[in-house]
């Protein structure tokens, strides 16, 4: 059963509906209350509740007409009728219609809180049967992190280890690397697979509206709060929150996220109460968060509490070797919606040569549009945008002060291993990259005693 129970209470008659969020007001159960069908609906499309008291007889609509309404909208909560004792039609109906269950009026609250609590355990149960078919579906299907670089090697290690601990995580790297896949391979692979993975962007909201996603707010906590909302924290709860660019996060944000990591609690705006929740913290930069906490841009102490790992995610020119496993995903994934494409060897060694500025999802886009736009079943280097065969000097090696001021052989060596690099080793392929023949190519491997990854 989870730590918390979010439940919606329906009743337009004022004191039964007190009576119910008085019974269901202690822990596990979080409890928000609507006086009309409308407000139920729209409590129930905007928030994620997991369980419903309905009652049968509503001003607007009845309770049959919401359950016909949550089936229809694919609403996942279980919901449970109301009823008066000369009902018993109507319960027969609301179960035929998708009810968990019906309670009749009068009732216990030993026999309510029971009800409730099964009903919880059984969204639970389905939730985490739709998250494990989703593990089994990504396991037989393609890999979640494409490419066999050294690179995705060392990623896919890290993954492994840290998964398995409830440890936080930090995720580094450039825009469009992957790192919000990252983070759900983490999930996926982890004992919370089986609860949520929700993500925020931190840099996509001001502080106002990121607080209140955070954290939920209470009906009429500030103006225009006209229902209560879960924060997704509490949607979480279980599984795992990913905070994506928690670098951008103002100062003030940073002090309330620490407290909640602190405590383990959260409390909605405008609520006294807080609510237990069992959150793993997946946090997600392009920032250098080390060099921001020392010059005092973003706090070390909550630095230190979301980067017990540190997952470093390679940009893609520093795995080049993966571009043509990533074409064919990408082509593979699309089959079907657009037409069938083959690159040719030219335009793969072009591809590998950029620098891809924008990663992977600058190539996914390219291959998208070319998928589109191309005419012809085969791309050649010459159909491929101009701007791709502008790629770096082979000297301008990252972390390198001048790339200028180095000896020819520094830079012929490190450029016949890029290419050795990202071809494979095919030793064909790469002398026709560097326009020499094998046994020149065989000569130089020699005389910069060049060794072939592991």
């Amino acid at each position: 059963m989870p730590d918390t129970i979010h439940v919606l209470v329906v009743d337009d008659d004022t004191n039964v509906r007190g009576l119910l969020v008085a019974v269901l007001s202690r822990s596990p159960f979080a409890v928000v209350d609507a006086g009309s069908g409308g407000e139920a609906m729209a409590h129930l499309a905007r928030e994620e509740f997991d369980v419903a008291l309905v009652d049968v007889q509503l001003p607007d609509h009845s309770g049959l007409d919401i359950l016909r309404w949550a089936r229809d909208a694919d609403v996942d909560a279980e919901l449970i009728v109301l009823t008066g004792h000369a009902d018993v039609e109507t319960a027969v109906e609301a179960m035929r219609l998708g009810a968990y269950d019906f309670i009749t009026k009068p009732w216990k609250n030993p026999e309510l809180l029971e009800v409730v609590a099964k009903a919880a355990e059984k969204k639970a149960l389905r939730r985490e049967n739709s998250a494990l078919r989703e593990v089994i579906h990504r396991r037989d299907g393609l890999p979640t992190i494409i490419g066999d670089s050294p690179a995705v090697a060392e990623v896919l290690s890290v993954i492994g280890r840290v998964a398995a601990t409830d440890s936080p995580v930090l995720i580094h790297g450039e825009s469009g690397t992957g790192k919000e896949l990252v983070a759900r391979t983490i999930h996926l692979r982890s004992k919370r697979a089986g609860r949520p993975f929700v993500s925020i962007n931190c840099s996509a909201l001001p502080d106002t509206l990121l607080e209140t996603e955070l954290f939920g707010h209470r009906k009429g906590a500030f103006s225009g709060a006209v229902t209560s909302r879960v924060g997704l924290f509490e949607a979480a709860n279980g599984g795992t929150l990913f905070m994506d660019e928690i670098g951008e996060m103002s100062a003030a944000m940073q002090v309330r996220l620490l407290r909640a990591l602190d405590s383990g609690e959260v409390r909605r705006v405008g609520e006294e109460r807080a609510f237990h929740v069992d959150v793993r913290i997946v946090a997600a930069t392009a920032k250098d968060l080390t060099r921001e906490a020392t010059e005092g841009r973003f706090r070390s102490d909550l630095f230190y509490r979301v980067s017990t790992v540190v997952v470093e995610v390679p940009a893609l020119r520093q795995r080049r070797e993966d571009v043509p496993l990533l074409v064919q995903h990408f082509l593979s994934a699309n089959v079907g919606a657009r037409k069938p494409l083959s690159f040719a060897t030219d335009a793969l060694e072009r591809l590998m040569a950029y620098d891809w500025p924008g990663n992977i999802r600058e190539l996914r886009n390219l291959v998208e549009r070319l998928q589109i736009l191309h005419e012809g079943a085969d791309v050649h280097a010459a159909d491929l945008p101009p701007e791709l065969s502008r790629s770096r000097p082979a000297a301008a090696v990252e972390g390198e002060a001048d790339p200028v001021l180095v000896p020819l052989a520094d830079v012929e060596r490190r450029h016949v291993e890029r290419v050795l690099n990202a071809t494979g080793w095919n030793k064909a392929r790469a002398a026709r990259v560097l326009d020499v023949d094998v046994k020149t190519l065989n000569k130089k491997i020699r005389d910069y005693s060049l060794e072939k990854p592991s």
